[in-house]
């Protein structure tokens, strides 16, 4: 995928399990999972903004571009 999910370093940096961030966010660990893994095909402005609230953080801290990487559809 050519857009590269950070989810997991900003966890590491806030030391901050997936489980505890699911709840803060208010989605279920697996979803949560399926996104920091780079599974997720869209994910929702509200969901991006409850990340960024929970982790103290701006949307590029949690998502990038990397063109070397193949785009998934």
């Amino acid at each position: 995928m050519a857009i590269v999910v950070d989810i997991d370093v900003m966890l590491a940096r806030r030391k901050m399990g997936v489980g505890e961030l699911a709840e803060k966010v208010g989605i279920t660990p697996a979803n949560l999972s399926v996104l920091k893994n780079g599974r997720a095909k869209a994910v929702r402005f509200t969901t991006l903004a409850a990340l960024c609230e929970a982790l103290d953080c701006q949307p590029g801290e949690l998502l990038r571009y990397s063109p070397d990487l193949p785009v998934q559809d």
